[in-house]
């Protein structure tokens, strides 16, 4: 006769451990759009290893990366949509071009990747691995060319469309204008399986991403989505998408971003934009008095707030849909303009994880979910792509 003693770890050391195990994955943050907007792209005005003289700060510099315990941060070269059509795919390589000197002006901290092998020996070495990427497919100016070009610049996944349609792709935020994509647009996703990129279907519409996997031959993603049945707005992803990128072997990856996070912050979004408009049809010379009236509403309707809670409920959707081999995280740092309460900077990841294991996460499920199931993808795609 004997007694097993069974020893359990508390949420923070399982979430601890979890992170200690594997690289943790930002699937998706806006930094170069921030060294744009803010800097011009001229890295001499800013200090990235605290950003704190910054008014506001970064959500992601140094500091918070190693506190959060990221290990791969991947970065968008984010095309603004004013900027499609001619003269597009020129912003795509000035925001890939000062992704990439960003990385090369810190390296005793970040460094440059390609391939998972690449990550594990960053991981190795301390040091985070920046993976860079292209927001919108408008940047390709609807050339191959450009599509091989910003992959030889260092982009290893393309987000297919923004909040406009391309020529080839339907976005989720309009009316359809092509049901899903075009001849061109199953062209330039079998380029992609070909090159090794993979295929970013958030802000696709439904039709999009269906069409993408009934083309593609490898995993794809939803590198920063919420799951629609949580918070019913387009962006999110449904369950019958979750369940294809599943069975493609791809991985969701859930977003912070507070109005597709929120069904409460949602609504005063959707009550917000009406509240600009009648304004605006009120007093279409009057902007001052629009102001004035605006800033009323403002005081009488208070912004509510995401949390991290919530986030962590559009993980659970997703364990429940698709389980936990094929989520992630994407937290559009430094794209978004407010963030969810606990989720403020890439400092809190941990929170998120804890708040996951007092939810009854097992250690090798939140391995999977922070870094081991995007590793896996991606050796897929580059697998696709040798053969």
């Amino acid at each position: 006769v004997y007694t097993a003693e069974v020893m359990t770890l508390s949420a923070s050391d399982t979430a601890r451990a979890a992170l200690e195990a594997v690289p943790l994955v930002d699937g998706h943050n806006d930094v170069p759009w921030q060294l744009r907007q803010r800097l011009g792209n001229d890295l001499s005005r800013f200090d990235f290893r605290d950003t704190t003289a910054l008014r506001p700060p970064m959500h992601v510099d140094l500091r918070r990366l190693k506190k959060g315990r990221v290990g791969v941060q991947c970065m968008a070269a984010y095309v603004p949509i004013e900027n499609a059509g001619p003269g597009a795919a020129e912003v795509m390589y000035e925001q890939l071009d000062v992704a990439t000197r960003l990385v090369e002006a810190y390296p005793d901290e970040l460094v440059l990747v390609h391939t998972p092998d690449d990550i594990e020996r960053a991981h190795g070495h301390g040091r985070i691995a920046s993976l860079l990427a292209v927001e919108g497919g408008h940047g390709l100016e609807n050339s191959l060319d450009h599509l091989r070009g910003a992959h030889q610049a260092g982009a290893r996944y393309l987000t297919l469309v923004h909040n406009i349609h391309t020529d080839w792709a339907d976005c989720c935020r309009l009316d359809p204008v092509h049901d899903g994509l075009t001849g061109l647009g199953r062209e330039i996703v079998r380029e992609m399986n070909r090159l090794g990129m993979l295929v970013d279907l958030s802000h696709a519409s439904a039709k999009t991403m269906h069409d993408v996997l009934d083309v593609s031959c490898v995993p794809v993603a939803c590198t920063h989505s919420g799951a629609r049945a949580v918070n019913d707005y387009p962006r999110n992803t449904d369950d019958a998408v979750m369940r294809r990128i599943a069975d493609s072997g791809g991985i969701v990856m859930a977003t912070f971003v507070p109005y597709f996070v929120s069904a409460e912050v949602l609504a005063h979004h959707a009550a917000h934009e009406a509240e600009v408009a009648r304004l605006t049809a009120l007093h279409p010379d009057e902007p001052r008095r629009r102001a004035e009236k605006f800033s009323t509403w403002r005081a009488s309707h208070p912004e509510p707030e995401a949390t991290l809670a919530q986030v962590a409920d559009h993980i659970d959707h997703m364990r429940h849909v698709v389980g936990c081999d094929h989520i992630g995280i994407g937290s559009d740092f430094d794209g978004i303009a407010t963030v969810p309460r606990g989720l403020e900077d890439a400092a809190t990841f941990p929170a998120l994880f804890e708040e996951l294991a007092r939810r009854g996460y097992t250690q090798p499920q939140l391995e999977a979910i922070a870094g081991r199931n995007f590793l896996r993808v991606l050796r897929a795609v580059e697998a696709a792509s040798e053969a």
